[in-house]
């Protein structure tokens, strides 16, 4: 059963992998011809213009871009933490209704496993997918940084890190949500929602105390990136709700797939 998930999920794992791949490779091709004393310059000046609180919610106030390593640390990683988010809320909401869908839930309810066997082997199946498209990348972004510049190696890998955060909890709540309804359709429009509002709380809630409240609802606090750059370490609280909240939302899943009436 895990094979047979990790063999249908790989072309999309490829697919969105690559487009992450490609993304930082054009970032590492581009940036050390770009990037000369005139249009650092340039682009300091151009960064004055903008709002304190504008600079705050992309961290480019604690973080120079004028390295391919600070542009990560700003805009690079809201690229992965938005892509990675929405990778792994499209694998929530149709690795399980997939089977419903395309009518082969008959076939495995044939084989000698249980709802809960067919369950954890596709979290099984999708968490491993999910952790590695981001060592994948993590591992391609640490070999183009180390050829084109000098860079703090330990705030990289810490950073690299926290996109598993946000994505583990994305995925487990849409398919938690998959369970309630049999169409893929109106799972998926929910869980690109559920990213997109996120992200969307994520960055106003940097941006002014009066909305800093809204980053309690998002889920893309989880990947705490900011306080990572500022104190180079992972707030533990961090792991320990992303461990919680997975958990919770998988048991959940488990016990009302198995009370589901599938079609």
């Amino acid at each position: 059963m895990f094979k047979r998930e990790m063999k249908i999920n790989f072309k999309s794992f490829l697919i969105w992998t690559l487009i992450l791949i490609i993304l930082f490779l054009v970032v590492f091709l581009m940036y050390p011809s770009i990037m000369n004393s005139e249009n650092i310059q340039m682009m300091n000046e151009m960064l004055k213009v903008f709002p304190e609180e504008m600079l705050k919610a992309f961290n480019m106030d604690i973080s120079n871009i004028d390295t391919a390593f600070g542009w990560l640390k700003t805009e690079g990683f809201v690229f992965v933490l938005l892509i990675t988010g929405i990778y792994s809320g499209i694998l929530g909401s149709s690795i399980l209704l997939k089977e419903e869908n395309d009518k082969t839930i008959e076939y495995l309810n044939s084989l000698p496993v249980t709802r809960k066997n067919i369950v954890i082997s596709k979290i099984l199946s999708s968490v491993i997918n999910i952790i590695l498209m981001i060592f994948i990348l993590g591992l391609f972004n640490f070999i183009g940084l180390s050829i084109i510049e000098e860079f703090d190696k330990k705030l990289f890998v810490l950073l690299s890190i926290t996109p598993l955060f946000s994505s583990l909890v994305i995925f487990a709540l849409c398919l938690l949500i998959s369970t309630f309804t049999h169409k893929t359709r109106k799972t998926l429009g929910i869980s690109l929602a559920i990213v997109f509002v996120s992200y969307f709380l994520q960055i106003i809630s940097e941006m002014s105390e009066t909305t800093e409240f809204l980053k309690y609802i998002s889920i893309f606090t989880l990947a705490d990136i900011r306080n990572v750059i500022k104190n180079i370490t992972i707030n533990p609280l961090m792991i320990l709700l992303t461990i919680t909240l997975f958990m919770l939302f998988t048991i959940i899943t488990i016990i009302h797939y198995n009370k589901k009436e599938l079609i």
